[in-house]
């Protein structure tokens, strides 16, 4: 279903260069590059990368590298841009996970008495540990967008050989679950991450609440099956909301780093607020986005 001619029927007569897949699929390739750049800045904070903590920085780029190769192979041969992708995004969600994992042990204290191994302040002070989910986040929409479905909304997915594999959902119902879950993680991190101020600032409240807004919307978008015009709008203006948290935020955490002068120093914005994290914020508005374009696409 094409939702955003549920809400004006005009728009059908837009033509876009490119189809809902494959935007989605530029998207995840913007989306590792800018990973491995955030990354790189989260982890210059102690003085000293080890060689773990590499293992993100170079496949950000890398990864994106792969897909947008991966996207001009696709113009002549279409299976081979799929395997390549595909590989790619598995790559990723496993990055994420261990990510994930590794946060996690930085957070607990395994030697502690039983009941005080893990404590709210721990996970607040540790690295981000839903952070490294971003990956996994891009590795799941990725695998979503690389393989057609045929027809649209029928949750058939075409593999190699001709093969199908039916999903228990259309993929537009799939890509709303993971627009949620990707914004629910990304509150969670806000949290966290703001909880070192004790939310001093009323205004931190905020991402907060648009966050867990978001949320709810797009995964309720995913439950119906032909959600309303009402309901489309709604979702919408959860999407607008999120992009503007996030480019307030990022304004905002980049005035923070600046010198009382407006002076930029490098390591203020290595050390100080993390000046690239609202953006994920924007990041997941303007995914929520995609999900509302065409879902048909050729297989030429």
């Amino acid at each position: 279903m094409y939702h955003l001619t549920t809400i004006s029927p005009a728009v059908r007569r837009i033509h876009l260069p490119f189809s809902r897949d494959q935007l989605m699929l530029l998207m995840m390739a913007a989306n590792l590059f800018f990973l491995g750049v955030d990354i790189y800045l989260a982890h210059s904070i102690s003085g000293t990368i080890v060689p773990f903590e590499w293992i993100p920085i170079v496949f950000g780029p890398v990864g994106g590298g792969l897909l947008l190769l991966a996207g001009l192979i696709a113009l002549k041969n279409r299976p081979r841009a799929t395997v390549i992708a595909t590989v790619t995004f598995m790559v990723s969600i496993t990055v994420g996970l261990l990510g994930a994992y590794f946060h996690l042990v930085r957070g607990i204290l395994p030697t502690a008495p039983l009941g005080e191994r893990v404590s709210i302040d721990l996970l607040v002070w540790a690295p981000p540990i839903l952070g490294p989910l971003m990956f996994s986040m891009v590795g799941l929409l990725g695998m979503s967008a690389v393989w057609i479905e045929d027809p649209p909304d029928s949750g058939k997915l075409i593999l190699f050989g001709g093969y199908r594999l039916q999903l228990p959902y259309p993929k537009t119902q799939a890509y709303f679950y993971i627009v949620g879950m990707g914004t629910l993680a990304t509150v969670i991190s806000s949290v966290l991450d703001h909880a070192r101020a004790n939310f001093a600032n009323p205004w931190l409240w905020a991402p907060t609440a648009i966050g867990i807004f978001g949320t709810v919307v797009a995964i309720l978008l995913g439950a119906i099956s032909k959600p309303t015009r009402i309901d489309l709008i709604t979702y919408i203006i959860a999407m607008i909301l999120l992009m503007l948290v996030g480019i307030i935020g990022f304004v905002l955490h980049v005035e923070i780093n600046l010198t009382a002068d407006g002076s930029f120093v490098l390591e203020r914005f290595i050390r100080g607020a993390p000046f690239m994290a609202p953006l994920l914020f924007a990041n997941i508005g303007m995914l929520g986005f995609i999900v509302l374009l065409d879902p048909a696409e050729s297989q030429a």
